[in-house]
């Protein structure tokens, strides 16, 4: 057996498009190989079935499963930035045809849920002077696309 686990996102019909799409959004990333569905089905013959691909070295495939399963937010990927530039472009990028959410969650246009976030973020969140950290929470909390420097601003605050 091989020692490898492979995340797979299942999607009705846009594994390839959605591939494609974070292959260009994430670096180090790239489509790997792209199967179709033969006679036998479920789905039409030369449709595409399965799409493997890499984001940043991780290996994932998309299936082309059906209908029948919906991305939530139980499962997100999370992008880590290091600086306010990278949140910016990463929130544009991936909210444009989607949803913008809270505290730098949102959803792609395939639905698909991922988090933005700054990488100093969980360290002002875990400060360990509990008013800086609070301040720090309640800061995120009111907001959509992270801004570092008013999470920043506001955990300094006394």
């Amino acid at each position: 057996m091989s020692e490898t686990i492979t995340t797979c996102l299942w999607f009705d019909t846009e594994a390839e498009q959605a591939a494609e799409f974070y292959c260009s959004v994430i670096p180090r990333s790239r489509v790997l190989e792209v199967t179709r569905y033969g006679d036998a089905g479920p789905r039409r013959a030369g449709t595409v079935m399965t799409v493997g691909f890499e984001l940043d070295g991780r290996r994932y495939v998309g299936l082309n499963g059906g209908p029948d399963y919906r991305f939530n937010e139980a499962v997100s990927f999370q992008v880590g930035c290091a600086d306010q530039a990278e949140v910016d472009r990463y929130w544009s990028v991936l909210s444009e045809g989607g949803q913008e959410g809270p505290c730098g969650w949102l959803k792609d246009r395939f639905g698909l849920s991922w988090q933005v976030v700054p990488d100093e973020l969980p360290t002002l969140l875990g400060d360990p002077d509990p008013d800086r950290a609070r301040r720090a929470m309640e800061a995120m909390l009111s907001m959509g696309k992270i801004d570092i420097d008013e999470v920043r601003r506001a955990a300094d605050a006394a």
